[in-house]
């Protein structure tokens, strides 16, 4: 089973930007996700892609988040703009469909 290790998150202000990184311990699955999940909702997906690059969003953040991944580096990253609050979750990266979650990485979106 390869081990995800996310990072990146912070506090950041209505309108800024964070990138997220996913290490992985050996190569990546072929579909990698990031998912998000705020207190007392469920946990969803925000991205994916595929090994040869294609990704799909949900409408919520279509066109503010893109997912890369370098299959080289065994890494995946989350390019987050225009954050809104409602963006402020803990942040996931896994396969999808996903396995068993890490620790994640808290995202906090406030003025």
């Amino acid at each position: 089973q390869v081990q995800l290790v996310e990072s990146g998150g912070g506090l950041v202000q209505p309108g800024g930007s964070l990138r997220l990184s996913c290490a992985a311990s050996g190569s990546l699955y072929s579909i990698m996700g990031w998912y998000r999940q705020a207190p007392g909702k469920p946990r969803g997906m925000v991205a994916r892609i595929t090994r040869d690059g294609s990704t799909s969003y949900p409408d919520s953040v279509k066109g503010r988040f893109t997912i890369s991944r370098d299959n080289a580096k065994n890494t995946v990253y989350l390019q987050m703009n225009s954050l809104k609050t409602e963006d402020t979750a803990v942040y996931y990266c896994n396969a999808f469909p996903p396995g068993s979650w890490g620790q994640g990485t808290q995202v906090t979106v406030s003025s």
